[in-house]
């Protein structure tokens, strides 16, 4: 789950990081008045969407009157904003950022995210903050300094300190800039981060360390134990389709072909889009219906996956274990009474009940293709689309 750069701040702020003055609004004339209440003589207006490069997509507004902070608001809310991160079809500008602006000596950068490969919690910093990470790794990789952090032991002192000392940072920020780090550590740590980063990090011309801009994505899997960060969430910058599948406790993920696929397991779905591939095929989507898939459960993937207009051909592939055939069977059936479908459709079955799962469909009117497995299924979906 990502939230927004004020909340990002925010959080951090209460682990001890240092961020600039500022608050959120939502009208040109709350704006003003935040402006004024900040106080000082430059303010940065920055629009609030689930998205990085906003300031060379015209997101980030630089002003010097409180007058000039209305109109940059006014400007940018309920604006389309399209970044390279966002994709064509941009996220809306529901909330505006005000930030006293602040006079930059020096940028860094300074990222963590979880490494499965060695189990821990990598740090990533580097002098040339004000990049994206990508960027410095391919234009100035040398800059770049790593520190893992062991889960069960947390990020020590000397790992901090010999951070600060790799960036270049004075001698009397150190102990600052250490704390900073520490701060970011236990944030990603006890929230049950995946990924804080902070970019730019910068030491302003009064000698503050200062979160400058901050991005935050926690596991979605432990948000049942992270009330406070969960209600963060803010559904109108998540696809549509998703956000209408993980409230009804479906896994759903756009793609960007013609083939629609109602499946139950992530193994078997990335199996499944590998068999369309190789077929000549391209999954639009696919939507993991779970081990307990129930009828109902199968009649809302239905009109899910109906909503996706990209679908030409939808594909059923059901391996049951837990689950069911004969329910899944039930679930396609009670699904049709009561969507139309319009496009062709290709059911394979195979597991648990399949006898009872395949009888059902035979002896229901519904128009569909059968497969009996993985490669048949994905070829006959392919060739369904000609």
């Amino acid at each position: 789950m990502d939230i927004h750069e004020y909340q990002a701040k925010e959080i951090l702020s209460s682990f001890g990081v240092t961020i600039p003055r500022g608050g959120i609004v939502y009208s040109p004339e709350n704006a003003e008045n935040k402006a004024r209440e900040i106080g000082g003589s430059k303010w940065v207006v920055k629009a609030q969407i689930h998205s990085g490069a906003r300031g060379k997509a015209g997101g980030i507004i630089v002003c010097n009157s409180p007058l000039e902070v209305a109109q940059a608001t006014d400007k940018l809310l309920g604006k389309k904003l399209v970044t390279n991160q966002t994709g064509p079809e941009g996220k809306i500008v529901n909330r505006i950022y005000i930030e006293e602006a602040t006079d930059i000596e020096k940028e860094l950068y300074l990222g963590l995210v979880f490494d499965r490969s060695s189990e821990s919690i990598m740090v990533v910093a580097s002098t040339e903050g004000g990049m994206s990470v990508e960027e410095i790794a391919k234009e100035k990789p040398d800059t770049i300094i790593r520190s893992k952090i062991e889960v069960a032991v947390g990020i020590q002192s000397f790992q901090a300190r010999e951070l600060a000392f790799g960036l270049g940072i004075d001698p009397e920020l150190i102990a600052r800039a250490s704390d900073t780090i520490i701060g970011c550590a236990k944030a990603f740590s006890e929230l049950d981060a995946t990924m804080v980063e902070v970019n730019p990090l910068v030491i302003s011309k009064q000698k503050q360390i200062l979160a400058l801009d901050c991005k935050m994505s926690f596991d979605n899997n432990a948000m049942f134990r992270r009330n406070k960060v969960s209600e963060l969430r803010d559904k109108s910058q998540e696809d549509e389709k998703e956000v209408y599948a993980s409230d009804r406790g479906l896994n759903y993920v756009s793609l960007d072909g013609n083939i629609g696929n109602i499946i139950n397991g992530a193994g078997l779905a990335m199996a499944s889009m590998d068999m369309i591939k190789l077929a000549g095929g391209e999954p639009a989507n696919f939507l993991d219906v779970g081990g307990g898939a129930t009828p109902e459960k199968i009649v809302k993937a239905f009109r899910l996956i109906t909503m996706d207009k990209k679908v030409k051909v939808i594909l059923v592939n059901i391996f049951a274990g837990i689950n069911r055939c004969d329910w899944v069977a039930e679930g396609i059936v009670q699904a049709l009474e009561k969507i139309e479908v319009k496009v062709p459709l290709v059911i394979r079955l195979a597991g648990t009940n399949v006898e009872k799962g395949n009888k059902i469909l035979k002896d229901s009117n519904i128009n569909y293709i059968e497969a009996s497995t993985l490669e048949e299924a994905a070829n006959k979906a392919v060739a369904a689309l000609k």
